[in-house]
């Protein structure tokens, strides 16, 4: 039996982290004898789990698992587990940033001075309003979305949020109101900002009939799971005839965005209608040089755990939790 057990599916190309703290434990290569891998994008399904025989932990070094087989893994008693803390303050930190871009017609207005030689000071947004007076509503009370709301509270923003996976009195320690639905949310939202993992709850929570329950001018934020969104396209409309005051992603249904969708043509090509109202960044919220280091170190600790015949940490399993 060889002694190196645990394998990296995928996207690490130095390991060194992983190595200082697994030493030999680790391979190079996968083999029979593995007994834990550490995946970042690696679809983990019954043909992969045919492959190890002696498996018995994966390890998600990021927050979500939807690229993970929950009932096969259960079938077969492997632990699944994920790394939910590493990035909780560069999320956050995205999501307040892409409020402000928003709801301040940052973007907007570094494009208007390009062309403005005159009557430079008087050219503002009529439509912005004080930070104060606007309602932030978060679905996803979690880790983000408790930090988002804790930071939002600082900056004077009213704050509501709907979570039912949260103990009763939850909402004293956010200061922040409760609602019983996200019809209620959407109704009192002027943003809506999402903070829930990808679940058969939550997938494709974002439609059509979401975005019209929304308030008109309202804004939309999604740092969680590109999937929580139908199609990038349900946002178009919306966002054309001002439903929506403005957009901002940092996930999308499919990563790449697909050439094919009128939202991405559009702001692609730089439309004037989309101008500082639509924001995409690839899915990295989560990164900053301390949580990717952070994150893979905690990975490799939890190896090191099952290793050591310890329990994991951060085991999930199918019953979901809404909050991340």
């Amino acid at each position: 039996m060889k002694s190196s057990k645990v394998w990296i599916t995928d996207y690490i190309k130095n390991p060194d982290i992983e190595k200082r703290i697994l030493g030999d434990f680790l391979s190079a290569e996968s083999h029979d004898d593995i007994e834990i891998v550490l995946v970042w994008h690696e679809i983990i399904d019954d043909h992969f789990f045919d492959k190890f025989p002696r498996l018995r932990a994966v390890i998600r070094y990021g927050v979500g698992y939807d690229n993970i087989d929950l009932t096969v893994a259960n079938e077969r008693h492997i632990y699944v587990c994920n790394t939910p803390d590493y990035g909780t303050e560069e999320v956050a930190d995205t999501a307040l940033a892409m409020m402000g871009t928003l709801t301040r017609g940052i973007l907007y207005y570094q494009e208007l001075a390009k062309s403005l030689p005159r009557d430079w000071q008087e050219n503002t947004i009529g439509s912005l309003r004080r930070s104060s007076e606007l309602k932030l509503g978060i679905i996803g009370a979690g880790r983000i979305g408790s930090s988002v709301i804790l930071r939002a509270n600082a900056m004077n923003y009213k704050s509501c949020f709907y979570d039912p996976y949260k103990e009763s009195g939850y909402e004293k320690v956010l200061g922040a109101q409760r609602v019983d639905s996200i019809d209620a949310l959407l109704k009192l939202a002027d943003i809506v900002s999402i903070h829930c993992p990808l679940t058969e709850e939550t997938r494709h929570m974002v439609t059509t009939d979401f975005v019209n329950k929304m308030k008109s001018g309202s804004y939309l934020i999604n740092t969680a799971r590109g999937k929580i969104v139908q199609d990038l396209d349900v946002l178009y409309a919306p966002l054309q005839d001002n439903k929506l005051a403005g957009v901002a992603l940092d996930v999308l249904p499919n990563e790449p965005p697909n050439n094919d969708s009128l939202l991405i043509r559009a702001w692609q090509n730089n439309e004037n209608w989309l101008c500082g109202r639509f924001i995409i960044n690839p899915h990295t919220a989560y990164f900053s040089r301390q949580s990717f280091s952070e994150m893979r170190e905690k990975a490799a600790k939890n190896a090191l755990r099952v290793l050591q015949d310890q329990k994991p940490v951060n085991v999930v399993s199918e019953c979901s939790t809404l909050a991340i």
